[in-house]
């Protein structure tokens, strides 16, 4: 499905961005995995290698412009290109009012959810040819303020945004840009978030690949400016 793409995966180390990775190593797509630290990606790499993959891990921080052009150009400096970018790395901060909400949380949240999809799209678009994908992660709460979601609900509704800006500005190039609401998971941000709730609730991030799978294709190729409950999808 994904043989000679390309794909620039952020928070590749656990959780979902993990899970795609290996969905898309599976599919024969080469891989381009960040984080914030090295040692946190070399298991992942060597997981997606033992599925037929080439993988690249490469460590920065997605909310500094200088890390994520070091990113890029290691990403195309080592393929040549980047076909799929997924904007998966982000950061749910305090959980507490705005009046409580301390100002340094604030734009740490922010820069991570908001400003570095941002400065990876702008970084990739040039390096991304025709039939190119981004896919940015969103939340059930980028379309509903909740109380006491603060700057993560704000920073996702800015993606929602961000995602129809690039989706009407790069149609005419043949790239196309989706959000994806992955819903409830059983990760550390959602425990983190619902430290009350059974996590054996929930599915697994290696159970809600699919729709990310569909956008990194060829099969998505006329979807563009869409948002996407990844646990609703079908074919």
């Amino acid at each position: 499905m994904l043989e000679g793409k390309v794909a620039l995966i952020t928070g590749a180390s656990r959780g979902l961005g993990r899970a795609l990775a290996l969905a898309y190593a599976r599919e024969g797509a080469k891989l381009v995995l960040n984080s914030r630290s090295e040692g946190s990606l070399q298991p992942v790499v060597e997981e997606a290698e033992g599925a037929g993959a080439e993988a690249l891990a490469v460590p920065a921080d997605v909310a500094s412009s200088a890390d994520v052009q070091g990113l890029v150009e290691a990403a195309v400096g080592r393929f040549g290109k980047v076909d799929v970018l997924v904007n998966n790395a982000g950061l749910l901060g305090p959980r507490v009012k705005i009046e409580e909400y301390p100002e340094e949380e604030w734009r740490r949240v922010i820069d991570a959810n908001l400003t570095a999809p941002f400065l990876l799209s702008k970084a990739v678009i040039p390096h991304m040819p025709e039939g190119g994908s981004i896919v940015n992660v969103v939340s059930g709460v980028s379309v509903e303020g909740r109380a006491e979601w603060g700057a993560y609900s704000v920073s996702k509704f800015g993606v929602e945004g961000l995602t129809q800006i690039l989706a009407a500005e790069l149609k005419d190039r043949g790239i196309r840009a989706n959000a994806v609401d992955p819903g409830g998971m059983r990760t550390e941000m959602r425990a983190a978030a619902y430290p009350e709730e059974d996590p054996q609730t929930k599915i697994t991030p290696e159970e809600n690949t699919a729709v990310f799978l569909y956008l990194a294709s060829d099969e998505s190729k006329d979807v563009n400016g869409q948002r996407f409950k990844a646990q609703e999808f079908q074919r």
